[in-house]
């Protein structure tokens, strides 16, 4: 483990606006956010704020925001977002020297919107290869050494078997003394076995097994029968 709690503090005069008004990001300035296990899935439906969270995090430990290693500190001049600025750690022994001396540090943060860019400037992802492609290039490339691994919905980009390919570099990376955080939609990724998954919503923060998330049940019901939801959606003829 990297990192064991994620907490921050808010002025008065920001209380009650974005981001503070996320119901997630409001958890963090009681008791904070708890890692029990070395691999965390964020889940929630869009506008929940995980991916809020999970960039103010990768912030938080010295990662872009832009997305990228250690390596590149700030590489895209972006300001730390108010969140990721007040966000503080109570790292594990490992985390302890890595916050402590960024010589140390050993990370990345994958978003979506931003792979692409982010791996050609590593010189991960040359422009002949596929979105998913160069997804695999980081995973391949860069989840070798103990540290801080943030990811914002990597599914995006990634067929079936290539989700599966990813499970199989998390659990390496973990098995190595790193850690991972991910904000996704996938009930291929979540499945994960001993991850622990923290579902995000109007709820605030809870933990949530695999069998009883909305996303899984969604999934397993359309498959079943997709006109039960299609109907809801397309046009009656």
């Amino acid at each position: 483990m990297i990192i064991e709690r994620a907490y921050a503090s808010v002025v008065p005069s920001e209380k009650g606006r974005w981001p503070w008004s996320l119901p997630c990001v409001r958890e963090l300035l009681g008791g904070g956010l708890r890692f029990t296990a070395p691999v965390t899935f964020v889940v929630g439906e869009n506008g929940s704020g995980k991916s809020t969270l999970v960039e103010a995090l990768a912030e938080g430990f010295g990662l872009d925001s832009w997305g990228g290693s250690h390596d590149w500190r700030y590489a895209s001049h972006r300001e730390k977002s108010v969140l990721g600025e007040r966000i503080r750690f109570d790292p594990a022994p490992r985390g302890r020297r890595m916050l402590r001396n960024w010589s140390d540090r050993r990370g990345f943060f994958l978003r979506a919107e931003t792979a692409l860019d982010a791996l050609q400037r590593e010189g991960l992802a040359p422009e002949s290869v596929s979105h998913g492609e160069g997804f695999l290039a980081a995973f391949r490339g860069k989840f070798l050494q103990p540290g801080l691994y943030v990811m914002d919905e990597p599914e995006a980009a990634l067929s079936f078997s290539s989700c599966l390919e990813l499970i199989g570099h998390i659990d390496h990376v973990v098995k190595g003394g790193g850690q991972v955080i991910c904000a996704t939609h996938s009930p291929v990724l979540t499945a994960l076995p001993g991850a622990d998954i923290v579902e995000v919503g109007e709820h605030g923060v809870r933990r949530a097994a695999w069998h009883d998330l909305d996303l899984v049940d969604h999934w397993r019901r359309y498959l079943a029968d997709p006109q039960a939801y299609l109907r809801h959606v397309l046009d009656a003829e």
